[in-house]
């Protein structure tokens, strides 16, 4: 039912939820390093960029192969240690975002799985400091009591600016049954929001920063016609205050001041995915329409509309090529905030909202309506026996291509920004894909690390 959209959570499941964000909380969004980023629910985005680096990097460790009996490691304490049968991954953070500071921490992430050494619960702790937002501390639990629910809670707070919250519980996730359901209240404070303008042609030079605060409910609620046919109603009250920046130039007077919307959409879906966390055949396609209105509790009017394709092709059993496209349409509306327009860039698909674009930092390029075409060919490479799993590793190519633009007369084709590059998974199944994508454009290079595959 969902699909990322928050850092928290991250948010790639285009059911119910589809129209809003990733699996575990939000872990499917994180900061681009050398590029720029919006930061939203920024709180824990360190998580999923430290578990993804530290299962990329893993592959220089001296695990057991995949298929080759692993020995019996040390027992006791010492056996915590053991990275092929341990469920504590002690993950050292290390990072450098040129909008975000450099941050140095512990994180202590324990896993619990079944008899069957399937990851039931992640408990995932962390302390930080960041040279530009002080010290923080961070707790967030992540459990999945069978493949049909799951439910996460994640809470921090910086020394300066930055603090959230964020729960989610998700069930009807395999549409088995004729009711699929979601609901998540969520509270963010974010520093690191990036702004350049509106248009598809803004510049570099016109960035400038901002501090979002946003608090909203957002439930969600699917008929399941089929197991591959749904319908579903998104209900999403949210208040959004834009404060000016205080990391760098501060975006202008007239973008600052708080507003409320309050957006319900439709979804129709069609999803036959072998698997919604690590799909390798299928077909998922998305037509939703919806927007706020001033008679219901918003501040402002808007509608949006359109489709959003995904499509898998195993070409043999080790590689299959992912494609995506996704066109959103805002018609009519007047004086809507730059943050509840069309947003291209960075290593997120959330389906109804922003889209990816791995050569650029979330939200680079902004306006009513947007295209967005990307081709991913996932490769596994090897199998390990780690933590206690066995763990696949993927390489990815990809080729990422979008544009927006401001009339729904304009060819979405037109004037397109290209970005390619390479990712590099960690995959955990049935749940679990860490990544770092390398993304590459004409404005440099950008390293976006996570949860999740991107879409």
């Amino acid at each position: 039912m969902h699909d990322a959209k928050s850092r928290f959570g991250p948010r790639c499941r285009q059911d119910v939820r589809s129209i809003c964000r990733a699996r575990a909380a939000g872990i499917r969004r994180v900061a681009s390093i050398g590029s720029a980023g919006d930061g939203s629910a920024s709180v824990t985005r360190r998580l999923y960029r430290a578990i993804a680096l530290a299962l990329a990097v893993l592959t220089s460790l001296p695990g057991t192969a995949a298929g080759d009996p692993a020995e019996d490691g040390a027992g006791g304490v010492l056996g915590l240690f053991d990275i092929r049968n341990s469920p504590f991954i002690p993950i050292p953070e290390v990072a450098t975002d040129p909008f975000g500071g450099t941050t140095v921490g512990l994180l202590p992430v324990y896993l619990v799985t079944d008899e069957d050494r399937q990851i039931t619960r992640i408990y995932a702790p962390d302390l930080a400091d960041n040279s530009l937002l002080g010290f923080g501390a961070r707790f967030r639990v992540f459990d999945y009591p069978s493949e049909d629910t799951e439910w996460h809670i994640v809470g921090g707070v910086q020394q300066k600016v930055e603090r959230g919250f964020d729960a989610l519980y998700w069930t009807g996730i395999k549409r088995t049954g004729p009711w699929s359901w979601s609901v998540e209240p969520l509270y963010d404070k974010s520093a690191t929001g990036r702004f350049f303008g509106i248009g598809n042609g803004t510049s570099q030079a016109s960035q400038t920063n901002y501090t979002r605060e946003q608090s909203y409910l957002d439930a969600k609620l699917g008929r399941n016609l089929t197991p591959d046919w749904q319908i579903s109603l998104e209900s999403r009250p949210r208040f959004t205050k834009i404060e000016p920046g205080v990391l760098e130039q501060s975006i202008g007077p007239s973008f600052l001041g708080s507003a409320t919307d309050w957006l319900n959409r439709l979804a129709l879906t069609y999803d036959t995915r072998d698997s919604i966390e690590v799909p390798t055949d299928g077909t998922q396609i998305t037509l939703f329409a919806g927007g706020a209105h001033r008679d219901l509790l918003s501040s402002f009017s808007y509608a949006a509309l359109g489709v959003d394709l995904r499509e898998l092709w195993p070409l043999t059993e080790r590689m299959t090529l992912a494609s995506h496209a996704a066109l959103r349409y805002m018609p009519g509306g007047t004086q809507v905030p730059f943050w509840a327009l069309s947003r291209l860039g960075g290593d997120r698909s959330i389906v109804g909202e922003e889209q990816q674009l791995r050569g650029f930092g979330e939200g680079r390029f902004v306006d009513r309506n947007l295209f967005s075409g990307t081709l991913e060919l996932r490769t596994r490479a090897f199998d390990l026996h780690l933590f206690s799993q066995v763990v696949s590793f993927e390489v990815a190519p990809f080729f990422d291509t979008g544009s927006v633009f401001h009339s729904m007369g304009d060819f979405p084709l037109n004037h397109l920004h290209p970005a390619g590059g390479v990712g590099f998974r960690a995959i955990a199944r049935p749940f679990i894909v860490g990544y770092v994508d390398i993304g590459y454009g004409p404005e440099g290079a950008a390293i976006f690390t996570g949860v999740n595959y991107p879409f």
